[in-house]
């Protein structure tokens, strides 16, 4: 990629790989398809789908992210290593524009505890890697890990060597979230104005939230010279995270007048891709997030609704129509139609098939005899469900839970087996476990739970559930979704969701050898 413009930033995504690094936010391969598909749809410039040498599942997710992206270049990382570097570029040459970011320890402390190795044999190491890296593909990015407490002269000397030997981007990552932003920009400053071949790559900022300071930290390299920012949907990542998304290309956009800059990416889209991030992680947006929080544009204080009242601007410095959040939320009732229900789908950005459509209305008619006020994060997670469940083989009925002080809870439930409806009664230790086992014995299975999580959409106590469940059997890996005002009822879902999912992998395993010799 040729160096941008003078006004131009370009927002590397590293929700797939660095952000998928947080405990508990593995992917399975369509989950990260799907977020690369948003991702590329709302004007990424790249997208770094995964280490490929980390596995043959991240390999195989690169492989076919990279085929399938129509705009974004698809980066796959790899340590300072010719087998890691190899394993990338045979996953990336699929796209239709690829990458390879290299990457290795500057740091005294990683070179002496981490690495073993003296400053000059990882200046030979840089020099080895990026010229095979550059060999495989023409845009090579080199990162400096722990860039921030590593000494200026070395570090010079480091990014020096890395653009001699090809790299065309520069990476100066805050690793460990330990810098301010003064001190950010000052780095960029000299090492731009100290290194002779500087203006023959672009430079990259990479923070992470230890002090919470990604986000100003990512801004200031920018104001120093960097003209590329790696970040996270919601900031996912490993310890506090990284700089999030949303709140960069939102930062820019607001306050233009003092950052004159500009990124591709579509705001409309940010609030649909950090739903979608958090759907898949299984990680839940807090309420006060800025841009995508459930709170964003939320006012309670009187003082504050007055003024919004007289003049949004009075405190609102964003519209929330331009990060994709409806102004308006209860508008839709038990006496709404048909019509209402399709409308207010396209504006929440849904298009559904006249048999989901006719099953979504009846559920949505269902709960607003069930709840008081219906809101589009309502609407959104039954039709989320209902989408789910519409590709499921396997599908709950009904379901009755006995529960008490007394136990043992008891669960009696009905499931659809490709069109057979078969009942069973289990027992268990509380009502969501009797849920589970009554599950198994009408599907039997070796599936372990890895992970129940549940949130309320909205407040009150007729809100409905969102339940998360993540499964793993012999190694794969599926997460299943479901909504209910009953929590039971979406717990069941859920953990049927994710057995749909573990069935239709095994039934379609893929050949990661044929991937890599394709």
């Amino acid at each position: 990629m040729s160096a941008a413009s003078h006004d131009q930033v370009v927002i590397f995504d590293t929700t797939l790989r660095d952000g998928e690094q947080s405990p508990g936010a593995s992917m399975t391969l369509e989950e990260k398809l799907q977020v690369a598909e948003i991702l590329d749809t709302m004007g990424v410039d790249i997208i770094e789908a995964g280490f490929p040498i980390a596995s043959n599942g991240d390999f195989e997710a690169v492989c076919e992210i990279a085929k399938r992206s129509k705009n974004a270049v698809i980066a796959g990382l790899a340590r300072a290593i010719p087998a890691d570097i190899d394993r990338a570029g045979e996953a990336v040459k699929h796209a239709n524009r690829g990458r390879i970011h290299t990457f290795v320890s500057t740091s005294p402390i990683h070179l002496r505890h981490q690495m073993n190795k003296s400053e000059e044999e990882v200046l030979d190491i840089i020099k080895a890697t990026v010229t095979q890296a550059r060999n495989l593909i023409d845009d090579v990015e080199w990162s400096a890990m722990d860039a921030t407490r590593t000494p200026i002269d070395y570090l010079c000397r480091c990014v020096e060597a890395a653009i001699e030997a090809g790299a065309t981007t520069i990476n100066l990552p805050d690793t460990v979230g330990y810098a301010v932003p003064h001190e950010y920009r000052e780095m960029f400053e000299q090492i731009r104005g100290t290194v002779p071949n500087a203006d023959k790559a672009v430079f990259s900022v990479h923070c992470h939230d230890d002090l919470g300071l990604a986000v100003a930290n990512s801004l200031a390299g920018v104001a120093g010279g960097a003209r590329q920012i790696e970040c996270t949907i919601n900031g996912l990542g490993e310890r506090a995270g990284n700089a999030a998304l949303e709140e960069v290309v939102m930062a820019l956009r607001t306050r233009n007048d003092v950052m004159p800059y500009d990124s591709k990416v579509d705001p409309v889209y940010l609030t649909r891709a950090s739903k979608l991030v958090s759907a898949v992680s299984s990680f839940p947006v807090q309420y006060n997030k800025a841009i995508v929080g459930k709170n964003a544009f939320a006012h309670e204080s009187g003082i504050h609704q007055d003024g919004m009242l007289k003049n949004a601007e009075t405190y609102e410095i964003m519209r929330p129509e331009d990060v994709g959040v409806r102004a308006t939320s209860l508008v839709m009732g038990k006496h709404s139609g048909r019509h209402a229900f399709k409308d207010k789908l396209a504006e929440l950005g849904y298009q559904l098939g006249d048999n989901a459509l006719q099953e979504a209305f009846r559920r949505f008619k269902e709960l607003a005899d069930r709840k008081k006020n219906v809101y589009d994060e309502d609407i959104e997670a039954l039709v989320e469900d209902e989408i789910a469940i519409q590709g499921e083989n396997v599908k709950v009925i009904a379901l009755t839970v006995i529960a008490g002080t007394g136990g043992p809870q008891k669960a009696i439930l009905t499931m659809d087996i490709n069109g057979t409806h078969e009942t069973r009664e289990a027992t268990g230790d509380g009502p969501v476990d009797a849920t589970f086992n009554a599950i198994k014995s009408i599907w039997p299975h070796e599936a372990t739970l890895q992970l129940y999580q549940v949130n309320a959409v909205t407040e009150g106590t007729d809100a409905q559930a969102e339940v998360s469940v993540r499964l793993e059997d012999g190694g794969k890996i599926a997460t299943g979704k479901g909504a209910d005002t009953d929590t039971l009822v979406a717990s069941a879902r859920a953990y049927v969701a994710a057995l749909n999912k573990l069935a239709l992998r095994s039934q379609r395993v893929v050949n990661v050898e044929d991937a890599i010799a394709s």
